[in-house]
């Protein structure tokens, strides 16, 4: 990447912009790992049209909206994964619990408690805290998918989400088994397509699905050419259910039947074997790697050093706010970059990999590295702009540990997504966050 990437700004009157974030350090996160140590971003439309050197890109654009970024970071928008929003609602809910306990003590709140409005509710919790720790972008598995699409539009976020798919006995949304396939693909068929996003379909897990099912609903998404997310070997009483239900191991079954492959990500990814590394490397199926929530349930560390060798796409995610109590992609990536050590090896992930697995590792599991997860000319203008200016963050020797080691998600003072700035100052423009929390609080005490 230049100095100055710019085609249309070279000499003559400024080009018009629509924003230019100028002053700050600009953590690029491109292939070469481009620092710009007073760098600039141009943003037109919702795209990035220049990325170089402050003084360069000032004279070059006229911008309708600034950003002065001096002291602090420019980074891109952190990608979330693997996440279910609304669950903010159930925070606090279901702690020091295994994964099969939790999910006996969350199952039967879900089936009280939602409904369109409490999703709604607990979206708006969930953006505001999102866009407060520099989150731009997020995959969303929960139910009433709609009404968290319509949120997120409202509130200018970035949201990948779609119908989910689980047979068990009174889901919330009482819709049967039966019905979904219909159901979904009329949604499917729906969709308006917009920059920086893909439709998805969820196929809850292996142990809530039967392998006709499975198979039916990876075609529905290969028809829509959308990417198809589940759970996967999470721990090894899940992957001791599916053995026991399907007689193959999670990722062996999923093999099996042809549902692994470049349009495919896993969530979780614990309980895996050499073959099924392997397997996951050989067709390019992606893993959201949640290291707040495996630990938390104690399910275990991810053999994620290992995926990385064999070259298996990795991203980050947050899980839902029940199972990790926070939607904080900052404090995801610095687990990431430490829990790893504990086997011995301080070099198992680095702040640069585990920086790349929450951006551009993550938009690329997503299907969606050629959009999102850096500052390049022609993306999608997602970004954050961190504050510098804490003690714990002085002095600052590289920003690629300073971001992985020392930042909280607190630091960040401005989210911007498609070039709108949805926190400015530490203000959000688009959500009254004490609305939301007070909603929510209320939603979850009536019920």
């Amino acid at each position: 990447m230049s100095a100055v990437r710019n085609t249309e700004a070279a000499g003559g009157d400024p080009a018009a912009a629509d924003l230019l974030v100028h002053g700050g350090t600009v953590l690029t996160v491109d292939a070469g790992g481009t620092v710009l140590a007073d760098g600039a971003v141009a943003v037109r439309n919702g795209e990035i049209v220049a990325v170089g050197a402050a003084a360069g890109l000032r004279a070059a654009y006229r911008a309708a909206e600034e950003i002065d970024a001096t002291g602090c970071l420019v980074l891109p928008g952190l990608v979330n994964t693997h996440t279910h929003l609304a669950m903010t609602l159930l925070r606090g809910h279901a702690d020091d619990l295994d994964l099969q306990g939790f999910l006996g003590r969350v199952v039967p709140r879900e089936n009280a408690l939602l409904s369109p409005e409490a999703v709604t509710a607990g979206l708006r919790l969930a953006i505001a805290e999102s866009v407060r720790g520099g989150v731009t972008t997020a995959l969303d598995m929960y139910w009433f998918h709609e009404a968290a699409e319509r949120t997120a539009r409202d509130a200018g976020w970035r949201l990948l989400s779609g119908p989910t798919f689980m047979d068990v006995p009174g889901p919330p949304d009482r819709m049967p088994y039966g019905n979904r396939m219909a159901w979904a693909r009329g949604h499917l068929d729906g969709r308006v397509p917009s920059p920086g996003t893909r439709p998805v379909v969820f196929a809850h897990s292996a142990y809530t699905l039967d392998t006709a099912q499975l198979t039916d609903i990876a075609a529905l998404a290969r028809e829509h050419g959308a990417l198809l997310h589940l759970h996967a070997a999470e721990n090894a009483n899940e992957v001791a259910t599916v053995r026991e239900r399907h007689g193959k191991r999670a990722v062996e079954l999923l093999e099996s039947l042809g549902l692994l492959g470049p349009d495919t990500l896993l969530a979780h990814a614990v309980e895996l074997t050499d073959t099924e590394i392997a397997a996951l490397a050989a067709t390019g199926t992606g893993v959201a790697h949640c290291p707040v929530s495996n630990l938390k349930l104690g399910s275990g560390i991810a053999p994620v050093p290992e995926l990385l060798r064999q070259g298996v796409r990795v991203g980050l995610g947050t899980d839902g706010a029940v199972s990790s109590n926070s939607l904080d992609m900052v404090g995801a990536l610095g687990l990431a970059a430490l829990v790893h050590k504990a086997g011995g090896d301080p070099t198992a992930v680095g702040a640069e990999q585990a920086v790349r697995m929450a951006t551009i590792e993550g938009a690329r599991a997503l299907g969606l590295g050629g959009q999102l997860g850096s500052l390049e000319v022609g993306k999608r203008a997602d970004l954050a702009v961190l504050d510098l200016g804490g003690t714990h963050l002085a002095p600052r020797h590289d920003p690629w540990s300073t971001l992985a080691y020392s930042a909280r998600a607190g630091d960040v003072r401005d989210t911007v997504v498609d070039g709108r700035v949805l926190m400015r100052g530490r203000r959000l423009t688009t959500l009254d966050e004490a609305a939301a929390a007070a909603e929510a609080e209320a939603l979850v005490r009536a019920v």
